[in-house]
């Protein structure tokens, strides 16, 4: 008889500007392996052609039987990405025993925008008494509204402490609707009910995007004969079932953070790391705790809104690969700056256009003195036409005059003003500034060489004829320019996790780095009195370029770095090792002497023993947090309980005031027979 061959995984993680795909088989030791990877680009339009791209050639490399996977996991940026952007369907918010004023807290009027708000008498009180419900006005809006929304979220005052009216709401708009609803105390069991309605309002707007996603993976999938239960990550690194993201999709924010932290821990096995990040445009940099990560306390910020949301607590700096490099004006001699703002890298534009390019940069160097303008070119993004509607006409004008072949900015520019106006049209995504980036250094040392370095090497010449306050050129050659540019990116690198190490210890993360204190230790300045700064943790550098820009890394931070072998698609493999993990939470409060009320899932009852409420919530919380689990994708779980008690003591007795129960279930996703 033969033996059953190991079933295998499939990750994926729809980045922002790529699409990863990883196939990963238990097999091979206790890290399991990597079978084979890929990278597409992402597309916008429609996520399932990226996704396919990778798929595909990850199916290929691999010869692979497509029936032999039996689990695809995914991690998405498109939560995130559309929180920032402001998109999403329109959504009516109904609140319930809240007044106008409400809306004014917690960014929730901003967030709500032009869409639909309905008040309606009703609510709890702290130990979940009602007051009267009255649903006739949001009955009478229905079927207006049932027409101009894609969802309905419902908050009501005080519904974690009792639910009753968020259902009684959520059932009368499923009835006459048939809209998807989402009511607060499904995401939430924490207090602040304006935050927990935007929370909910953010949920609702992102419904029917995450379903797209899902049906178009899910199709996708069918097609190539994967017949597998489809896992998403959530923000706090947990995978969930797709059907369950679907339902709360909120939760999938932050969700490529999370899943790249996952994976770092599974491919070095470190429990307690700093994690960083390095991509093109941004660093990541978030702390590993005793093998989770450590989370925001206060709830997930995106697109300027904080939510009630579990995620990662990651810091995000504007330092990549592809930084635009500057010179500090005014000094004698100048500092290199890199970032915030990305540019397409000369050896990129180089690659994909060839002489356009290199004629303009040899011209530019062939002039007796420097210009200012000297080695940046604009080239239109491709974006479609209707997205530059509502153009000034300065910014009309000059957009016209850029095309999809890059145009050298000193032929393009002909006065400051028109400067300002490029800067606006690179800020709406119209346009691109191609320009010297740590990208193209990295190819004049000859230490990356996926693109043209030969345009790399006439923008660090062009570069290094620039001047110093003294009037001297800032570098004898172009290795000496490119290796200043790499050391600083390396050194800003170091800085931006020691600043994410200090804020986590509660200092003032950037006034602390910049002290020059601490400047002295990372610099390892020789005195009579020396300094040292040290982490307490390794790093573990994750990102295609992190050999390369962590090379110099442990002397500055006072500790080891380590890059896995895997380190470009560590999103995608975390996306697959994860586990999953949900929780339930269950109160009792004590309303009056010796009457203990016990609010847990949509229930409330009350018990004339302590001992008795607390058994019933423990009881109530596990069975909750078992079938939530089921929900999420797992037959395995473990399940742990602890309660939390809050007492007083009056004249030598005890007091009760309140208990918080939470019950955690873990284990590895169900996998396809």
């Amino acid at each position: 008889m033969t033996a059953k061959p190991k079933p295998l995984f499939l990750g994926i993680d729809t980045g922002g500007t790529y699409t990863d795909a990883v196939l990963w088989s238990e097999e091979g030791g206790p890290k399991g392996r990597v079978l084979a990877k890929a990278k597409s680009l992402t597309t916008r339009h429609d996520l399932a052609v990226g996704i396919s791209g990778a798929v595909d050639a990850v199916l290929e490399k691999s010869g692979t039987n497509p029936a032999s996977i039996k689990l695809v996991s995914m991690s998405t940026t498109l939560a995130t990405n559309a929180l920032v952007e402001g998109q999403g369907g329109r959504v009516a918010l109904v609140m319930i025993g809240f007044s106008e004023a409400d809306l004014a807290r917690d960014g929730l009027k901003t967030a709500l925008g032009s869409d639909p708000v309905v008040f309606c008498p009703g609510g709890h009180d702290v130990h979940g008494n009602a007051a009267r419900l009255d649903l006739s006005g949001l009955e009478a809006a229905l079927p207006e509204l049932g027409g101009s929304v894609s969802g309905f979220a419902v908050c009501a005052y005080f519904a974690t402490r009792n639910p009753a009216h968020e259902l009684a709401a959520r059932d009368l708009i499923r009835e006459k609707t048939g809209l998807p609803v989402t009511a607060s105390h499904e995401l939430s069991a924490k207090l602040g009910g304006p935050r927990r309605a935007l929370t909910t309002l953010l949920n609702a707007r992102l419904i029917s995007m995450i379903d797209r996603l899902v049906a178009a993976t899910e199709g996708f999938l069918a097609k190539r004969g994967i017949n597998a239960p489809l896992m998403v990550v959530r923000g706090d690194g947990a995978l969930v079932s797709a059907a369950f993201a679907r339902q709360r999709p909120i939760e999938t924010i932050l969700s490529g953070p999370a899943a790249s932290l996952v994976g770092a821990r599974h491919m070095t096995g470190l429990d307690d790391a700093m994690v960083s990040d390095i991509g093109g445009t941004t660093t990541d940099v978030a702390v590993l705790d005793k093998g989770r990560p450590r989370l925001d306390p206060e709830g997930a910020t995106v697109g300027g809104f904080r939510t009630m949301v579990e995620a990662v607590a990651m810091r995000t700096f504007g330092l990549g690969g592809d930084s635009e490099v500057t010179l500090e004006d005014g000094a004698l001699n100048p500092r290199i700056l890199l970032g915030p703002r990305r540019l397409v890298p000369l050896a990129l534009a180089g690659m994909a256009h060839g002489e356009a390019v290199t004629a303009e940069l040899e011209r530019q160097l062939r002039a007796p003195n420097v210009g200012r303008m000297d080695g940046r070119f604009a080239l239109r993004t491709g974006v479609p036409d209707r997205l530059a509607a509502g153009l000034t006409t300065p910014e009309a004008k000059l957009y016209e005059a850029i095309g999809a072949t890059p145009v050298a900015l000193d032929k393009l520019l002909t006065s400051n003003a028109q400067n300002a106006t490029l800067n606006r049209l690179v800020s709406r995504g119209l346009v691109h500034i191609s320009g010297f980036t740590p990208s193209d250094a990295a190819h004049v040392l000859g230490k990356q060489a996926n693109w043209d370095a030969a345009t790399a090497r006439l923008g660090a010449e062009l570069f290094a004829r620039r001047r110093d306050g003294r009037g001297q050129a800032i570098a004898a050659s172009v290795e000496a320019i490119s290796e200043r540019v790499l050391v600083t990116l390396t050194r800003w690198s170091a800085e931006y996790i020691l600043e994410t190490a200090f804020a986590e210890d509660g200092l003032d993360g950037a006034a602390t780095v910049a002290h020059a204190l601490v400047q002295r230790a990372v610099d390892a300045h020789p005195g009579i009195a020396r300094f040292t700064v040290a982490l307490d943790r390794p790093v573990i550098g994750l990102g295609a370029s992190a050999p390369l820009h962590y090379a110099g890394l442990p002397p500055l931070i006072g500790n080891g770095c380590v890059v896995p072998e895997d380190t470009d698609v560590a999103n995608a493999l975390g996306a697959v090792v994860g586990q999953v993990r949900v929780s339930a939470e269950a109160r009792v409060s004590q309303p009056k002497e010796g009457l203990f009320r016990l609010a847990s899932g949509e229930t409330v009852r009350d018990f004339l023993d302590e001992a008795k409420a607390i058994a019933a919530a423990e009881a109530d919380v596990r069975a909750i947090a078992a079938e939530r689990a089921s929900q999420a994708g797992t037959d395995s779980a473990e399940i742990d309980v602890a309660t939390e008690f809050r007492v007083s003591t009056v004249e030598g007795q005890r007091m009760f005031i309140e208990a918080h129960v939470v019950a955690v279930a873990s284990g590895r996703p169900r996998i396809a027979v």
